[in-house]
This record gives structure tokens, sequence and C-alpha cells, in this order.
């Protein structure tokens, strides 16, 4: 009977379609600092028209005027920050740009932002995928365990997530 080996990618030379992943990172993190600028004139363009716009529909008018809070509050800053926030991640380069945050600083957060965000959620990403094929390699069975052991845990974070929004709808 023939083995097959399994092949598992060396971290130190990782590549993803023939290409270096250090390229890949770099590339990443210049499409989003061009997606970044785009939501900020988007948002600079379009002004309060925006908040009516179906992707401001979407978002609770509160947690919009959250956004803007922290805009007001911390400019520049807050654009670098909210690489590291998810709901701030999606929702501040737009709102930004309708405040009309000075551009300049915001150029600089946003590159500063996909310099550090990008390369450090890529990176810590391919190191757990790269240590799960070292387990699933060596022993199916506890990367199958850890693997229902994660997604359980992610299960329950949602659960949780749920049940308390739900009840906070109902104390307000």
């Amino acid at each position: 009977m023939r083995h097959l080996a399994i092949v598992i990618p060396d971290p130190t030379r990782a590549s993803l379609f023939g290409l270096p992943y250090w390229l890949i990172v770099a590339v990443g993190a210049v499409a989003l600092f061009g997606a970044f600028q785009a939501y900020y004139w988007i948002g600079h363009k379009l002004g309060d028209t925006l908040y009516e716009s179906r992707f401001g529909r979407k978002l609770p008018r509160e947690r919009i005027r959250s956004v803007e809070r922290v805009v007001e509050k911390w400019g520049a800053l807050a654009v670098y920050a909210c690489f590291w926030v998810p709901v701030l991640r999606h929702t501040l380069p737009w709102v930004a740009g309708a405040l009309r945050i000075s551009y300049p600083w915001y150029v600089v957060a946003s590159a500063l932002g996909c310099l550090t965000w990008v390369p450090v959620t890529s990176f810590a990403l391919y190191s757990v995928l790269w240590g799960w094929l070292q387990l699933a390699a060596h022993s199916p069975l506890a990367a199958a365990v850890a693997a229902v052991i994660l997604i359980s845990g992610v299960a329950a974070f949602v659960v949780w997530r749920r049940r308390r929004k739900s009840e906070k709808a109902l104390v307000t």
C-alpha cells in the first residue's frame, strides 16, 4: 500500500497562486488603502444623503451617531483604530468623509492602518491555518476535535450576542 504524503506549506516559504505570500499581503494592503480612499470620497461627495442610501439604512441611526461621535472626538486617530474594530472598520471611512475630517490626516492614518492591520491579520490567519494543518497531519482526530471546539465556540458567541441584543431591545 502506498502512503500519500500530506504537503504542508512551510511558513517561511509561504506562497499563494505561485506568488510569495508577502507580495499577496502587500497587494491586499494597497487594495484596502484604495478602498478606504474611495469610501472617504463617497462619504465626502454624498454627505448626509449617504445616510439614506441602502448601506446607510442597514445600520441603526444610533450606531451611525456613535461612529460620528468617535470621529468627532478622535479624528484621524479613529481612522487608524477602526482597522482593529470590526463595526468601525466598515462604517467609519464613509462617515469620516461625510464629516469632512482632514483628508491629509485621513490618508496618513489609513495608510498606517493598512500597513499594520493587513500584515498582522494575514500572517496570524496563515499561522493558525498552518498550525492546524500540522496538527491534522500528525493527528487527524485532534484536528477534528480542535475544529469542533472552535466551531462550537463561535456558535456559542453568536447565540450569546443575539440574546444580549434581544435583551437590550426589551429593556429599551
